[in-house]
């Protein structure tokens, strides 16, 4: 079978592999869409953390079982999937309280292990979940929107809560939209234009703001001078994570989505008078990606505008770079296996 590995940083290539074979807890799925995200894409410029190289990328995937034995999940050859591809030890404390997310020996299909950027992947039946009622290019992105839908959950938005989102790449979108599902007005925060123009039309987002503008005097006017009730940083930038806090509300809560190779730091005084509440969220639990799923298929994301790049598998190498380029007006680009 094809694979594509990363050999090291700016190096994609063409392999020929055995094909996997599966254990019993396991089952064959033939990959058929394979989403690019941010980590992808920092592993291949060579800033990724928790990474080694040579590595085969890929972990936003959907496809089809292939093979697959008795299962608790009722699935069965044919059924179409999306991958959960966070492996968890399920015998660590977070595993033990429902944290899998953040298991102390978690390995994740793509970073610790290699993953899905190749024809064939065998998954424990487990992280499978059964997507036959939305396209294979939805059931791929399940996993990117799924990061956003558990910060919020994590951050436990309301009604009516004042949001803001710093950073309008994919995650952020997804964290823009499922606060928007839970009621919440949400201001969208980015350097780009185009982004912000899409912000305004998929969120919909309430409010967009520019970073060049006077951004806590923007705020303070959004919010009639209470500022956010909950920021979320998403950009992976150190120098914008530590102003984050200076949008927040007095009681409110600062969540750290993105995540940076570098230390972040704050004025401890202007922290504590808040009484703020500090958060990161990392990756997804299973009951995301179902919340997710449920989402798209019953029509309350636009995906189809999501997907804006997509090439086959044989041209990925070539087409990498140009999702790169920040004019590419990129937001979400798919590789296609149609053979």
């Amino acid at each position: 079978m094809k694979s594509i590995i990363c050999m090291e940083p700016y190096k994609l290539k063409m392999i020929e592999e055995e094909m996997p074979v599966r254990n019993e807890n396991e089952a064959l799925v033939k990959i058929r869409r394979i989403g690019i995200c941010g980590t992808d894409l920092h592993a291949y410029r060579g800033n990724q953390p928790f990474f080694e190289y040579p590595r085969i990328l890929g972990h936003e995937l959907s496809g089809e079982i292939m093979e697959i034995g008795n299962n608790k999940q009722n699935l069965k050859v044919g059924d179409k999937v999306s991958i959960i591809p966070y492996i968890e030890c399920g015998k660590c404390m977070p595993c033990r309280l429902g944290k899998t997310n953040c298991c102390v020996n978690l390995s994740l299909f793509g970073v610790h292990k290699d993953g899905g950027m190749r024809e064939y992947l065998c998954v424990p039946h487990d992280h499978l979940l059964c997507t036959n009622e939305i396209s294979l290019d939805q059931a791929a992105i399940i996993e990117c929107l799924a990061i956003g839908a558990h910060a919020v959950k994590r951050a436990e938005v309301k009604k009516n809560d004042n949001v803001l989102v710093v950073g309008a790449g994919p995650i952020g979108l997804g964290v823009m939209k499922y606060a928007k599902l839970k009621g919440a007005n949400v201001i969208a925060v980015d350097m780009n234009e185009n982004r912000l123009e899409f912000c305004k039309r998929w969120g919909p987002v309430d409010y967009t703001l520019n970073v060049n503008q006077d951004l806590p005097a923007e705020i303070s006017r959004i919010t009639s001078g209470e500022m956010a009730s909950i920021v979320f940083d998403v950009t992976g930038n150190a120098r914008s994570m530590e102003n984050a806090m200076n949008f927040a509300a007095h009681g409110g809560k600062l969540v750290f989505v993105g995540l940076v190779k570098d230390n972040i730091s704050f004025y401890d005084p202007d922290f504590h008078k808040k009484e703020m509440t500090l958060l990161s969220s990392r990756n997804a639990q299973p009951d995301d990606f179902q919340y997710v799923f449920q989402s798209i298929r019953d029509g309350h994301v636009d995906t189809a505008s999501f997907i804006t790049h997509r090439t086959d598998f044989d041209n990925t190498i070539t087409e990498y770079e140009t999702w790169l380029k920040p004019d590419g007006g990129i937001i979400k680009a798919v590789v296609e296996i149609n053979s």
